[in-house]
């Protein structure tokens, strides 16, 4: 099957959405099997008003008059959608559409947007979801559509550490003999950061310190909330950091934290990092905030809490700083499901086998 994705998100782009389309494709059982179309020299957005999209449209019957492709995928439901929905009017193909959570809630806010983002899925052939949670919001929006959607999660693997980074890391942090908290992401108020300063307030345990790496709108107000703790001098903004400081930092950490939260239709589409961190063996603590249910088993593979509770948040700290028995058994189990049930080579294969069957 000769299939080509469309998507404004790819490598060397950065971000969860351009990893998932990467790596499910360098995973895929057949060789050469996808082309990718990007936004790379804007071949699909113009740079001017009106309609930018309008441009993919172009770009579409090009390549499906070239290569005559079974499936192209969508990798967004808008504006993509909308260029390939107008597209296979001139050049007739199946197209099929991912969805990954704010791609789809954004949508539903305009009535106009929910019209038209109803017209390209039903049209579609499949849609596939990157998560149960918004697979569940599909349904409800279109009941009939439940047969053609197909829930894929994202897969996980692991990254390079260093140990001449780890030991950078703990003698400019001054982690030696400490417990280490840790949380990474672009920092936003979705991500819940600012709940986690204010649950430190609340621990009883004190042998600990919390680095928190990301770059974000909100770095101002949290290094101000984080200025009025009690624990300030326990709290280090490290910032931007490579691959390699990510993954020594998972490494490094006997806990990681980020306690996500809806917010007016912005939610956690999965999590990839909550299963990086259980690829190295160590529990998580996230927030019940859209996919991430799907990433994170309760009392089992880490700890789900309110993101809206700071005393939830503490007590889940807590019995993990103090619990080093609880700590690793969470942390193995994560291990043992990432390794299990979230290979991007299980992931590849479930959706090669379900397109086998159109």
């Amino acid at each position: 099957m000769k299939i080509l994705l469309c998507t404004l998100e790819y490598p060397p782009q950065i971000g969860g959405v351009a990893s998932y389309y990467h790596d499910l494709i360098e995973s895929w059982p057949e060789k050469d099997a996808w082309t990718v179309l990007d936004n790379n020299e804007n071949k699909l957005l113009a740079s001017r008003w009106p309609f930018p999209w309008r441009r993919a449209i172009s770009a579409l019957v090009k390549e499906q008059t070239k290569n005559k492709f079974d499936l192209i995928f969508i990798g967004q439901v808008l504006p993509l959608g909308t260029a390939a929905l107008i597209a296979q009017l001139f050049k007739p193909f199946a197209y099929g559409i991912f969805l990954h959570g704010m791609d789809f809630t954004f949508a539903l806010r305009s009535k106009r947007k929910r019209w038209l983002l109803a017209l390209i899925l039903k049209k579609s052939k499949t849609i596939i979801c990157a998560n149960s949670y918004v697979k569940k919001l599909l349904i409800e929006f279109i009941p009939e559509i439940e047969s053609k959607s197909f829930l894929l999660n994202p897969g996980a693997k692991f990254g390079e550490n260093n140990e001449e980074v780890k030991k950078a890391l703990v003698d400019k942090y001054e982690l030696a003999g400490k417990k280490i908290i840790f949380s990474i992401g672009r920092l936003v108020k979705r991500k819940g950061f600012d709940q986690v300063i204010l649950a430190l307030e609340n621990l009883s345990q004190s042998n600990w310190v919390y680095l928190l790496a990301g770059d974000g709108p909100e770095l101002a107000s949290l290094q101000a909330l984080a200025n009025k703790s009690k624990h300030r001098d326990k709290i280090k903004f490290i910032g931007r950091i490579s691959e390699i400081e990510k993954w020594s930092c998972l490494e490094l950490c006997d806990i990681f934290i980020t306690t996500s939260r809806d917010l007016n239709g912005d939610f956690e589409g999965f999590g990839i990092v909550y299963l990086e961190a259980a690829l190295m063996s160590k529990p998580v603590i996230a927030g019940l905030s859209g996919g991430v249910a799907d990433a994170v088993i309760n009392a089992e593979t880490g700890l789900l809490v309110n993101s809206e509770d700071i005393n939830a948040i503490s007590r889940a700290l807590d019995d993990l700083l103090s619990n080093d028995d609880l700590a690793k058994k969470l942390g193995e189990a994560a291990c043992v499901r990432a390794k299990s049930d979230f290979n991007w080579t299980l992931q590849a294969e479930k959706l090669f086998k379900y397109l086998k069957t159109f």
